[in-house]
């Protein structure tokens, strides 16, 4: 196994320098200038000259990228040229939100589309079946911007007033606001990268709340991410409803399950018992495969639901030229959508002994 793991690890260098290759080249090829994208009426001739030779955008493209893959490899994923911050104090602002984001609806996805898969494959060619398909194939076809706009009408203005009434926009309420975790232990005084990775948590509000007992801003924080979460969460739940079904199905009709039903075991048990375990593989596949859509998914429901996060970052940073900020997202989101991959290839070997990774 570990052999496995350090195998894949090292095939993810390529990976990610091909990545990173991919969007410098694009950055640059897009038609438009970053200085007059950023400065305005103020870009003459003279400040966008000095505007490119502080930010290294006269040297040739070979130097700029053999200088930011310099910078890479030490840590440093530059500056936004249009705001100044360091791209890491972006990514502590805006990352966490977006993760926060994707486990809610990854969880919303899993916690309704296994069991609807599950449940559709045992009642096979039944009236819930039926009904089962069509709400999955619905899930597929509604776009998120369509779908998030249709949560928010019905969820913030048809229901205002009712108990059913959830927020539109917006991550916390009016008046509503979370202690950071270094304010709530006394460490003000930490630098470093646990400071850092201190900060980071504590722009994950849910986790935030949960580790500090802040109970109102978790429950708030909650309500606030449901229809972000079911937005987002859609089309992947109908993607996984349809997969379980199709895997559950294969297997139930292999020979040691009719070996099981034979024997007397009830159905219920054969199913969840030898039929699910085993059709999980497939299924796993195509949660590791969504993962990557739902982070790009939430560049529509982050500006449709008023979140700031790395969907609303990276639009602007697209929109203003800002390549360090384009260039540093994709390339810690890179990462993010590597490993989890690696994680759903080792836990094979969990779900199917038969599958030897070493």
């Amino acid at each position: 196994m570990t052999r496995f793991i350090v195998r894949r690890l090292l095939l993810t260098i390529p990976v990610l320098f091909g990545v990173i290759f991919v969007v410098f080249a694009a950055a640059r090829i897009l038609p438009g200038d970053p200085c007059r994208a950023q400065l305005g009426e103020r870009a003459t001739d003279a400040v966008c000259a000095d505007f490119n030779r502080r930010n290294g955008y006269d040297l040739p493209i070979p130097v700029q990228f053999t200088t930011y893959l310099g910078k890479l490899a030490e840590g440093d994923l530059g500056a936004s040229t249009k705001t100044s911050l360091p791209v890491t104090q972006l990514l502590v602002q805006r990352l966490p939100l977006t993760l926060e984001l994707t486990v809610y609806a990854l969880a919303f996805a899993l916690l309704v589309g296994i069991p609807l898969g599950i449940i559709s494959a045992y009642k096979r060619n039944s009236p819930i079946d039926v009904v089962t398909m069509m709400v999955a194939n619905l899930g597929v076809s509604i776009p998120i911007f369509v779908l998030g706009l249709l949560l928010a009408f019905v969820f913030g203005l048809l229901l205002r007033g009712t108990p059913f009434a959830l927020p539109p926009s917006g991550r916390l309420t009016s008046g509503v606001s979370i202690r950071p975790l270094v304010e709530v232990w006394g460490l003000q005084a930490l630098a470093g990268p646990p400071r850092v990775l201190l900060d980071f948590t504590s722009n994950i509000y849910s986790l935030n709340a949960l580790i500090t007992g802040q109970w109102n801003v978790l429950a708030d924080a909650f309500r606030h991410m449901i229809l972000p979460a079911v937005a987002l969460g859609t089309i992947p739940l109908a993607i996984i409803a349809r997969i379980t079904r199709s895997s559950l199905l294969d297997v139930l009709g292999q020979d040691y399950i009719r070996t099981a039903r034979a024997k007397g075991l009830p159905d219920i048990k054969v199913v969840t018992r030898h039929g699910v375990p085993n059709a999980m593989l497939p299924v796993v596949t195509v949660i590791g495969l969504q993962l990557g859509g739902l982070l790009a998914g939430a560049v529509l429901t982050e500006t449709i639901f008023n979140l700031a996060g790395v969907g609303l970052a990276v639009y602007d940073a697209i929109t203003g030229r800002d390549f360090a900020v384009i260039q540093g997202f994709t390339v810690v989101i890179a990462v993010v959508y590597l490993l989890v991959n690696l994680a759903v290839d080792v836990s094979y070997a969990r779900l199917d002994p038969r599958i030897r990774l070493s």
